[in-house]
């Protein structure tokens, strides 16, 4: 039987990206609820085998995008099912607010690919993975680690990277998701205005992704491979 992804897509460009074909590849069926779209986050958030929440470059403390709040509850109640999400960057530190943790700024603009220091809880799960890797990083927020939660991993300017609840939650501040081809020019003109306030070299960050990108992506691809592998689906009925 196909199983099914939800993936909550708040700007078009920053999708599944490279971990669609490892879903496809395990046997998922993808859809995606895009912010704009009528039934965004309409229906019920158990249906879905894996919900997975994506990135953006919203705070999840503005109030001025109602839809949060909803989408908020959306995954509030995912995870009180336990079923099996997965948050990537603004979708991780959803995660985070809907089980009451903070989300702030951190100050600074942590935009670029370097290696994450990963904890021992970190070393013993998929993000191995990652180790010695380079990860992009596109983020000026953070978030409180939820009760209950691992703290995977930190980077040299962050404390909180990654984060695990039991074996169906993860949540990534990071993005190991996106591709690192032509298509990341993508995101270089999406995000002119964030690169240039925040004094990016656009020229740098493009040859860092064309070196660090190919490991990145065979990393990232075993890193979903032994996490959806992982996954406890029988929690809910």
């Amino acid at each position: 039987m196909t199983k099914t992804v939800l993936a909550l897509r708040h700007v078009h460009f920053e999708d599944l990206g490279l971990f669609a074909d490892t879903l496809m590849e395990a046997g998922y069926d993808i859809r995606y609820s895009d912010v704009g779209d009528l039934d965004f986050c309409d229906g019920d958030p158990r249906a879905p085998d894996l919900l997975v929440i994506l990135g953006g470059p919203i705070g999840v403390y503005d109030d001025h995008y109602p839809f949060l709040q909803a989408e908020r509850a959306f995954i509030r109640a995912r995870l009180e099912s336990g079923l099996p999400t997965l948050g990537i960057c603004l979708g991780a530190q959803l995660i985070a607010a809907a089980l009451g943790e903070k989300v702030f700024p951190t100050g600074l603009k942590e935009i670029g690919f370097s290696k994450l220091m990963l904890t021992d809880d970190g070393m013993a799960s998929p993000l191995r993975h990652l180790e010695d890797v380079h990860v992009l990083h596109w983020h000026g927020d953070t978030y409180g680690l939820p009760l209950g939660a691992a703290n995977l991993a930190s980077s040299a300017l962050v404390e909180q990277q990654a984060f695990s609840i039991g074996e169906n939650v993860l949540g990534l501040q990071f993005h190991p998701e996106a591709e690192t081809d032509q298509r990341f020019e993508r995101w270089l003109v999406a995000h002119a205005a964030e690169l240039g306030s925040a004094g990016i070299d656009i020229a740098a960050l493009r040859r860092d992704a064309a070196l660090y990108g190919p490991p990145l992506a065979t990393a990232a691809r075993a890193l979903l491979r032994e996490w959806l592998a992982g996954l406890k689906t029988d929690l809910a009925t």
